[in-house]
């Protein structure tokens, strides 16, 4: 959602700069995402100035050219032109050297001091599509001999500039999507606020035409409406453009730029009818019929199913209620006479429709959050007066206005200070009660553990007290909480806050180890998964869209798309994880029990170890890459005593289980080609997942104990041996460990070979060994004792032969 700066002035006194307005606001939880200049001129003309060719000469070097020298105020410079009608005595835009020239078409691009078939030139004499003041590229722009040469471009060329905040609204916050709803959030913050009165409208006595009647069925809860007649349609004034360009609105007419112009102000969306189009004067509202047709401004024709909401007249339909306008019945050049509709639908009646049919407008994104029925009529007051101010006419009648079951104020029953028990600070009374009130939240009764409190309709995130301590707090400030200081022992540690700093442990060690964390929708796209799983599935019933259908089942698909996008984008060596939720459904979800949502950390890597350099080899991410970040991250937790299975799994080219105490801690290996290759990844992924309750819980059984470092030396021996090719490194880590548990101290394979050299079917491996007894020095009998031991155990149980 873009909101204009200038345009939020007219709501708040501040002369708080934008980057303060913006933090304020992402403090009170409205995400200001970016912050952009907004020039009505691309680049707003930024150094450009108004020169004086003094001459032009034919270039030495090209027959097109000229070498200009030209007088920009501060200096003459010299300036390479190519435009045909460049002459002597011309007064002319120039674009100084380090200006970024936005044009018509194109992309910008900066003026730098340049050599021009041999002739130095500082700058660039512009034509008008060089700086989107025009189409015309037939030569330089000439200006009037009246110009001052050195002044800014600007002075002369009328420049609209503006900050435009970007805020991610999101979904509950239907309340704030307008100017008048940030500015009540900055309200309560401590900006001054503006208290605007209604221009004066004056309203004609004649009884209105229209006859209104809704469906209880329809979804049309208020409907109010007003005539204006004898107006006259043309484009918009430049004040009224400018700030609707500013928030990336197409400029249509003066009548569709005032409705979207009050919309964007106060949150109220508005249409406006062609009022000769309206057969009897009759405006109907009520739920289509299934297979009844519409055709809609965008010129389609779609058929309904017989759950949308439908304005019609005493004949047609004119438009989708709460999303899109008819064709027939919308604003033409010839209107003179209009109805303009301000009204309040229920959202999910709005949202149902307009996902049916693929639309997406201002006034859906509002109606579907929730808009504050209390305003139609003021709305329509400040539209009404906006149109007669820009496009003349009248009001021959008064407003009408259908409201048979009006909206009360909710009441909710608050306890402040179990309020600051759930914040964990203790907030003065007087605090919260400025709070509330700043944020139009009344209170009616008051006592000391009891307050009776008035929330208004629009604010329809706020329903229970729980809600009224986030507004609360999300107005005092997170920033404000301080974070408590106890130290606590694992012993201490609750279940949730024992899995969140095994969580927070987990998160440290990866990103310390160069990976970069993720985070992505807990909807996933039901096309990612195989039919078959697709029984466990949670599924939306009013999905946002196809490809937000479901709760997803696994994080790997949203990892191979995050991994495809940074590859589209010639990021191709990735280190991600990423810690989410999964969901899945047992049986015919009947109840909760046959719910089950599960937290899991997901590793992923791609491409190579380590940037492209002279000095390190071009090496690429493999399995051992993948086990060894598994390994230490158990270790980390002190879960050092791993098994392995090799069990099918579709989603590998073949995984690998890591279990402790036979319960299953996480799989990972090398993602199916076949579906890396969905994601367009060329390159071997390699993936695991951990089940975070389960190493939770075996983690808190872990018992950590300091261990003083054994005096006594260590000592390698290495074994080379001759094996079966199904010998796995693990079966002889596990002898290894069973012949000598206490002198074992590490074990590893330093060299493999499969080659003609050797027997076919066969392998050698060549493994080290670091003897280490922590009670006395090991003697050379000893080690071989060992040494030998471990031959035999290793020929008994493999059929492993020593080589010499």
């Amino acid at each position: 959602m873009k909101i204009s700066y200038k345009w939020l002035l007219d709501f708040i006194d501040t002369e708080s700069s934008p980057e303060e307005i913006g933090n304020l606001l992402t403090s009170c939880g409205l995400e200001v995402e970016d912050i952009h200049r907004y020039h009505s001129i691309p680049g707003g003309l930024e150094g450009v100035v108004i020169g004086e060719v003094l001459s032009a000469e034919k270039h030495p070097n090209a027959d097109k050219l000229k070498v200009c020298s030209v007088n920009i105020g501060s200096a003459i410079k010299q300036i390479v032109c190519g435009a045909p009608n460049v002459a002597a005595g011309q007064k002319v835009l120039v674009a100084t050297v380090g200006t970024t020239v936005h044009p018509t078409k194109g992309e910008p691009f900066t003026i730098n001091k340049a050599k021009i078939r041999g002739e130095v030139s500082e700058g660039m004499i512009c034509a008008e599509d060089e700086l989107s003041l025009g189409e015309s590229h037939d030569g330089i722009l000439v200006l009037p001999a009246e110009y001052e040469v050195g002044k800014a471009a600007s002075e002369y060329f009328e420049v609209y500039s503006d900050y435009v905040f970007e805020i991610g609204l999101t979904a509950n916050r239907g309340d704030a999507a307008s100017h008048l709803g940030v500015a009540r959030d900055l309200y309560a913050l401590g900006v001054k606020f503006k208290k605007k009165e209604l221009p004066q409208l004056i309203l004609g006595q004649a009884e209105n035409p229209y006859q209104i009647s809704l469906d209880k069925d329809s979804g049309c809860l208020r409907y109010s409406g007003i005539e204006i007649n004898n107006i006259k349609v043309k484009p918009s004034p430049a004040w009224l453009q400018n700030r609707l360009k500013a928030i990336g609105l197409s400029p249509i007419n003066n009548i569709v730029d005032a409705t979207n112009y009050i919309m964007h102000s106060i949150g109220q969306p508005l249409h406006a009818f062609d009022a000769s189009e309206i057969a009897a004067h009759r405006i109907h509202v009520r739920k289509a019929k299934a297979g009844e047709k519409l055709k809609t401004l965008d010129g389609q024709t779609r058929e309904l199913l017989g759950h949308e909401c439908l304005i019609c007249d005493a004949v047609r339909p004119l438009a989708l209620a709460g999303v899109f306008g008819g064709i027939n019945s919308g604003i033409q050049d010839t209107t003179q006479n209009i109805f303009i509709e301000s009204a309040y639908f229920d959202g999910a009646v709005v949202r149902k429709s307009a996902k049916t049919h693929g639309l997406n407008t201002d006034a859906s994104f509002r109606y579907e959050r929730g808009t504050d029925p209390n305003i139609t009529r003021e709305a329509l007051h400040a539209v009404a007066s906006l149109i007669i101010e820009i496009a003349g006419g009248y009001v021959p009648s008064l407003i009408i206005d259908v409201y048979p079951n009006p909206i009360e104020d909710k009441a909710i029953v608050f306890n402040p200070k179990k309020s600051n028990e759930l914040i964990g600070k203790d907030i003065p009374l007087s605090t919260q009660r400025e709070i509330l009130q700043h944020l139009q939240i009344g209170i009616n009764e008051e006592s000391e553990e009891k307050w009776l409190l008035n929330v208004p309709p629009y604010r329809v995130d706020v329903d229970r007290a729980v809600d009224i301590t986030e507004e609360i707090l999300r107005i005092y400030g997170l920033n404000n909480i301080e974070m408590g200081k106890e130290v606590k022992s694992a012993t201490t540690f609750s279940a949730a806050e024992f899995g969140l700093n095994l969580r927070n442990k987990l998160a440290n060690y990866l990103s310390h180890n160069g990976y970069l964390e993720m985070m992505s929708n807990s909807l996933g796209k039901s096309e990612n998964y195989p039919a078959e799983k697709l029984d466990q599935a949670v599924l939306l019933l009013n999905p946002l869209s196809k490809d937000l259908d479901m709760m997803r089942l696994d994080l790997l698909p949203n990892m191979l798309e995050a991994m495809q996008y940074n590859s589209n984008r010639k990021n191709s060596d990735l280190r991600f994880f990423e810690i989410g939720n999964t969901y899945h459904k047992n049986g015919d979800g009947s109840s909760l029990e046959h719910y089950r949502e599960s937290n899991l950390l997901a590793i992923g890597l791609y491409g190579k170890k380590q940037p492209e350099s002279w000095n390190n080899p071009k090496t690429e991410f493999g399995y051992f890459s993948l086990k060894n970040t598994v390994v230490k991250l158990l270790a980390k937790l002190g879960l050092n005593q791993l098994s392995y299975s090799f069990d099918a799994d579709d989603r590998f080219e073949m995984a690998t289980q890591v279990k402790i105490k036979k319960k299953q801690v996480a799989v990972f290996g090398k993602v199916a080609s076949k579906l890396a290759s969905q994601y367009n990844l060329d390159r071997a992924v390699w993936y695991a997942n951990f089940d975070l309750k389960t190493i939770s819980e075996l983690a808190a059984e872990v018992k950590f104990m300091l261990k003083g470092i054994s005096v006594f030396p260590a000592v390698r021996r290495d074994l080379a041996l001759m094996l079966n090719k199904e010998v796995t490194y693990l079966q002889l880590e596990k002898i290894a460990l069973q012949t000598a548990p206490k002198l074992i101290k590490e074990m590893g394979v330093f060299d493999v070979y499969e080659g003609d050299k050797i027997e076919q079917g066969k392998k050698s491996y060549a493994l080290n060994f670091m003897l280490q007894d922590e009670q006395k020095t090991l003697t050379d009998e000893e080690i071989e004792s060992v040494m030998t031991q471990l031959v035999e155990n290793f020929r008994k149980e493999t059929g492993a032969i020593l080589r010499g």
